[in-house]
């Protein structure tokens, strides 16, 4: 259903003039109509509200655009008052905050209609590339106060030119959504996230409360909003939140899977009744980690081979055809499909020298293949892939493969069960299922059955800026999310070691590959 004027997070009230008869407050007058209008039994309205709150009533005829929005406890608050025939542009901004890129993007919050996107590397990188070393640089002299810094003066400086191409003051947003890991949603709010690594593995908090954009640094409207998505521990943070609340997992009588690959894997399997969640470290593969060339998406990054079955000529294509640099995450895995499939690798994933003719080669003691030579590559050196890379990957894929299997058995279903599997991220949008299959990475279901939901941190973000009735669904999503913690599950070690062969030791499993 679309939703209406009155499911936005802006109303427009009008109020009875104050009489003899009639001599209600003007703040009680205006909390009765958004009360109303908000469906909460209380709405909060600021002092600073308050202030102005008589001339701007009176200057108005007690007509006004109000916007607001919720606490986790549900209690309504007043945020901006606005002319009623304003043409003011009151917007919202949803952040999907990765550990590796944050994306922008504004909302109109009159019309749910969005206004611009930007992305930007995440300015932490500078400390650590990943969570696990910017939360050991906490322990250092000012270094929570550093990263803390990073991102809200990377997010203010990104807001800024954003609005600038959408034509807004950042004076415009009033509403803030924040989906993320719970690593960067700490740092984000200035938490220490110290304990979060070290066992028992417990954050700060799961359950940040609506929160001033001012108390976060975030140079907005000055008495804009921001709702941080809630967490369900250290592993499970409110991106993945965001992301059921995208595909609306939450909202389904049939079992879908969702999974969003980014630094972990983290999976959600589920329904309107109930949901199951793990996560585990099988994201590098697919963020171009586990090779040494690997780097992410950009000009000139291999995002596409193919090999010739007969010539076992290598077709590559770069991003924006520019010479060759590295290789991502969607060029990793159609690499180990393609030597798989040409029996340049074996079942274990290992090196076939006489297949790979001269492109192999002994460096170090260790087994290297040229994909790219010197003289074709954009870095002047040989692009390669190492046997160790090559292992890591198989590691990886058997992790990733392992979570599925092991998620799926725990509440009794097969894999071959699944109608719906639901892909986010840089794996929903660019790997090729054909070969995540071919290697075992994702089980053999018809291609129909997935579905690739683009950005879903982004996405959920988003719909709570459009769509008030989104708010409290959070929080009882939150609520039927059950945790899998797989570190100490025998079963999933047990299955991680069939899944260590090209596609797996039972090879029935995956008809539609044919093994060499």
């Amino acid at each position: 259903m679309t939703p209406t004027d009155s499911d936005r997070w802006v109303k427009t009230v009008t109020l009875s003039a104050p009489s003899l008869e009639d001599n209600t407050a003007d703040a009680d007058r205006l909390e009765a109509a958004l009360k109303k209008a908000l469906g909460t039994p209380t709405v909060n309205i600021s002092p600073d509200l308050l202030k102005t709150l008589p001339d701007r009533m009176r200057a108005w005829n007690f007509r006004a655009q109000a916007v607001v929005f919720k606490d986790i406890a549900g209690r309504g608050m007043l945020v901006h008052l606005a002319p009623p025939d304003a043409d003011e542009a009151l917007c919202g901004l949803a952040i999907d905050l990765g550990t590796t890129r944050v994306v922008l993007r504004i909302v109109d919050l009159s019309t749910g209609e969005h206004l611009g996107e930007t992305v930007f590397d995440n300015p932490q990188i500078a400390v650590g590339p990943d969570v696990l070393a910017r939360i050991h640089h906490v322990d250092s002299p000012q270094g929570l106060d550093r990263l803390n810094r990073l991102i809200v003066e990377g997010i203010n400086a990104e807001t800024e030119r954003l609005c600038e191409r959408c034509a807004i003051a950042r004076e415009n947003i009033h509403l803030v959504s924040v989906a993320g890991n719970t690593a960067m949603t700490h740092l984000l709010l200035g938490l220490n996230p110290r304990w979060m690594i070290r066992e028992p593995y417990i954050p700060v908090v799961n359950r940040p409360d609506v929160v001033r954009a001012a108390e976060l640094g975030l140079c907005l409207n000055a008495t804009a909003r921001v709702l941080v998505f809630p967490n369900v521990g250290s592993y499970f943070g409110g991106d993945l939140i965001a992301g059921i609340l995208h595909c609306d997992m939450d909202q389904r009588e049939e079992t879908a899977i969702l999974v969003d690959v980014g630094t972990n894997a983290e999976v959600v399997l589920g329904n309107r009744h109930w949901m199951m969640a793990c996560a585990g470290a099988a994201g590098p593969a697919l963020e171009g980690g586990v090779t040494r060339m690997g780097t992410t998406a950009g000009p000139g990054v291999i995002d596409r081979i193919a090999i010739d079955p007969d010539t076992l000529a290598f077709q590559i294509h770069t991003i924006e055809d520019q010479p060759p640099r590295g290789i991502c995450g969607s060029g990793v895995i159609d690499l180990a499909a393609a030597l798989f499939r040409s029996a340049m690798v074996d079942i274990r994933g290992k090196l076939v020298p006489e297949r790979c003719g001269d492109r192999f080669s002994m460096r170090d003691e260790l087994g290297h293949l040229t994909l790219v030579p010197a003289d074709r590559s954009g870095t002047g050196e040989d692009l390669c892939i190492t046997q160790a890379d090559l292992d890591s990957l198989v590691r990886s894929k058997a992790a990733m493969y392992t979570i599925l299997e092991t998620i799926t058995g725990s509440v009794g279903m097969q894999q071959n069960d699944l109608e719906t599997f639901f892909v986010a991220g840089t794996f929903g949008a660019y790997i090729d299922p054909v070969s995540a299959i071919t290697i075992g990475m994702i089980p053999d279901l018809p291609l129909e059955r997935y579905r690739s939901i683009g950005n879903s941190s982004l996405g959920g973000a988003s719909r709570v800026l459009a769509e008030p009735g989104c708010f409290d669904r959070i929080h009882s999503i939150r609520d039927s999310i059950t945790y899998m913690e797989l570190n100490v599950n025998q079963d999933f070690m047990n299955r991680f070691s069939a899944a260590k062969f090209l596609p797996h030791t039972d090879t029935a499993r995956f008809p539609s590959v044919t093994v060499p």
